[in-house]
């Protein structure tokens, strides 16, 4: 028995134990890295880098040691130690040179760094390693490529990017990921044709590999458009484990005056173009009735006008950018909301996972993306009736509801004084046409009708926004090709909104793009009193554009197809008094205009919500059609290799009903709604 007054030695703690095994040789590898992980899942990262560190100190000579320093990289980037993540993959490759994991964790961390050119030449010094074939190699090459295009891509370098992206598709043409982003490049370096099949990349392979808003710039097709739309959900979105996701029940609210609770989902509620289409009917939403979230899945910013506005406007704002999908989806789950709106679709930075677990009863689609998702959760889809006229609602999986006009605008947004055409880098004289799209919505085919235009109208310009040096004399380029001075090509630099804004008023007419049209580029031209001469096609992409115009007051602006849109275009810039008429009239009925109806919009979007919430308690809630689109996606895959340009509806449907005969022949195909009904005579099971 102690004396009175001894203190025991204390044990040695749990952590202590494990450092004094690690220095004296006694832990074997396997028990390292069980150890660190039960650390590391018990919250104990800190603890768990200790034990590589030391295990490694004492254990120089062992032969797989650069696992270790591996393993010790990835817990100090969970404690957020970038340099020490750095130090430690370093030591990895010095004993492992071809350990691929550690190549792309250093770039990825020399990228997070700030150190973008360090990661695309430790990521080169990989690539170069392994041009020899191994599985391991191959997946590893592959995705070092596709690092590097990415990188450059984010950094500007569209030229190397591309080069990068190509020789991953080589590598694996199979694998959609580097073809995505390869034909997105193209088409914003306006490099035409955009699809350049090889020995080891098919056309369609390429096709296959476009995402849904690439496909809505490269043809004008609603079937294909929907069916790529579904196989991309099923590619991206898959199905996720919803277990932990009960479906909730809808509210039995309707009747009883308790609010509606409808929440709004973007990367984009921040100073860009969708933000600026929805901050204003944030703001008129009907309080009383209505109970709004928004949840910003973005990546943070600073000193945002619109956030500021929209915080204001909303009952509750989430920050979810830094959240998983299931955790972003279970806040959504947690503030029981009736009706969730997806404002993304497949733009960039979109979670389309997150809807896949059903957050909400009811899930709409509604103006982050111009066309249908094709996915099994999304019920709604809110457009006008120009975008979606009945008959073309077979082109779309959700049930469409109409609004007046598919493009919100927010009327308060600051327009800076109108500058002189000098100051806009403009001659005083000349007819100037104008198109502020993007880039990546020339296609050849538009270049060739703005050529047409301007080889009739001596003295005009045309007026776009700037790209890079690169791709502007691409443009002139081609247009010396055509027969036009480059020169009449000018180039608009890139200016602040407000600036922007006023700089477009001193053109003379906005010609639009075709198949991907102007959206809310047409919404600011007509905002400051700037006529657009658009043609609409059959996608929500080529027919939103004349929605606009229509909206603005100016239908005769919108032209029955290609040649209309040339002789039109030729005939206003020779009758500048009917120019002038039509700017008036825009002026005139700017306030009136269906276009800048914001109220109405917020009391009509107010009165589909309690709509949709009616159907729900009912019981009748739509279920998306996905029927057949396996099929539309081959039928459409092939079609679009054979044209891409302006066709009429009725031809473009014989040729899917032709082809679908064809494949009926040779095993018959259960009826849908869009093009192939049950043929009398036949009996279905």
């Amino acid at each position: 028995m102690p004396s009175p007054g001894h203190v025991s030695p204390a044990a040695p703690s749990p952590l202590a134990t494990l450092l004094d095994l690690a220095r004296t040789q006694r832990m074997s590898l396997p028990d390292v890295f069980q150890s660190a992980e039960r650390l590391n899942a018990a919250g104990k990262a800190a603890d768990a880098a200790e034990i590589y560190k030391t295990w490694i100190a004492y254990n120089d000579a062992h032969p797989l040691l650069h696992l270790v320093h591996f393993n010790l990289s990835v817990t100090l980037r969970q404690m957020g130690d970038l340099p020490g993540a750095i130090n430690a993959l370093r030591a990895c490759l010095k004993l492992d040179p071809d350990f691929g994991a550690a190549h792309i964790n250093l770039g990825r961390a020399l990228e997070d760094g700030g150190q973008a050119a360090q990661a695309i030449q430790q990521w080169r010094i990989y690539a170069e390693r392994t041009a020899h074939s191994t599985p391991d190699l191959l997946k590893h090459r592959l995705m070092t490529l596709q690092h590097i295009g990415r990188v450059m891509e984010n950094a500007g370098l569209m030229e190397e990017a591309e080069a990068a992206l190509w020789q991953a598709i080589e590598l694996r043409p199979d694998k959609t990921e580097a073809g995505q982003h390869w034909s997105a490049l193209r088409q914003r370096q306006c490099k035409w044709p955009i699809l350049t099949p090889s020995e080891h990349a098919s056309a369609r392979s390429l096709i296959d590999s476009m995402s849904p808003l690439a496909l809505g710039c490269y043809a004008d097709d609603p079937l294909f458009q929907l069916a790529k739309a579904y196989r991309y959900a099923k590619s991206f979105v898959g199905r996720p484990d919803t277990s932990a996701f009960p479906r909730r029940a809808p509210r039995r609210i309707s009747g009883t005056g308790e609010r509606l609770r409808v929440g709004y989902v973007s990367s984009d509620l921040r100073d860009h173009a969708v933000g600026f289409a929805l901050r204003e009917v944030f703001e008129l939403h009907d309080r009383a009735s209505l109970e709004v979230f928004a949840y910003y899945i973005g990546e943070p910013v600073a000193r945002d006008e619109t956030q500021t506005r929209m915080k204001a406007a909303v009952d509750g704002w989430r920050d979810m950018g830094a959240l998983t999908d299931a955790e972003a989806a279970r806040r959504i789950h947690e503030d029981e909301l009736d009706i969730l709106i997806d404002v993304n679709g497949y733009t960039k930075h979109a979670r389309t996972r997150i809807f896949a677990y059903r957050p909400a009863p009811v899930i709409v689609n509604f103006c982050g993306y111009p066309g249908s998702m094709g996915t099994p959760f999304h019920n709604y889809l809110i457009a006008d009736a120009r975008v979606i006229p009945p008959e073309s609602e077979i082109y779309y999986s959700e049930k469409v509801l109409h609004i007046a006009c598919t493009q919100p605008i927010d009327r308060k947004r600051v327009i800076a004084e109108r500058p002189t055409r000098a100051q806009a880098g403009l001659p005083d004289d000349g007819f100037v046409f104008a198109c502020f799209n993007g880039s990546q919505k020339i296609t050849a085919e538009t270049f060739g009708l703005w050529m047409q235009i301007l080889a009739a109208t001596p003295g005009s310009l045309l007026w776009l926004l700037t790209t890079n040096d690169t791709v502007d004399q691409r443009l002139r380029d081609l247009a010396a090709a055509a027969g036009i001075a480059p020169e009449r090509l000018v180039f608009a630099p890139k200016a602040p909104n407000a600036r922007h804004l006023a700089r477009i008023a001193v053109a003379d007419l906005f010609l639009d793009t075709f198949p991907y049209g102007a959206h809310s580029t047409a919404g600011d031209a007509l905002t400051v009193g700037l006529p657009v001469l658009t043609f609409p096609g059959k996608t929500f992409a080529a027919r939103f554009c004349a929605s606009i115009v229509a909206a603005a007051g100016i239908p005769d602006f919108i032209c029955r197809d290609a040649q209309d849109y040339v002789a039109k275009a030729i005939a206003l810039a020779r009758e500048p008094k009917r120019l002038k008429a039509v700017r008036a009239t825009l002026a005139t009925a700017r306030e009136t205009s269906a276009l800048r109806d914001i109220p109405g919009l917020a009391r009509r979007l107010e009165e589909l919500y309690r709509q949709m919430q009616a159907a729900a308690e009912a019981g009748k809630t739509p279920v998306p059609d996905l029927s057949n689109l396996d099929l539309y996606y081959d039928v459409g895959a092939e079609l679009v290799q054979e044209n891409t340009g302006w066709q009429d509806e009725a031809a473009y449907l014989a040729r899917y009903r032709e082809k679908l005969a064809e494949l009926d022949a040779y095993a018959p195909i259960p009826p849908d709604r869009r093009l192939w009904p049950a043929p009398s005579g036949r009996l279905f099971g």
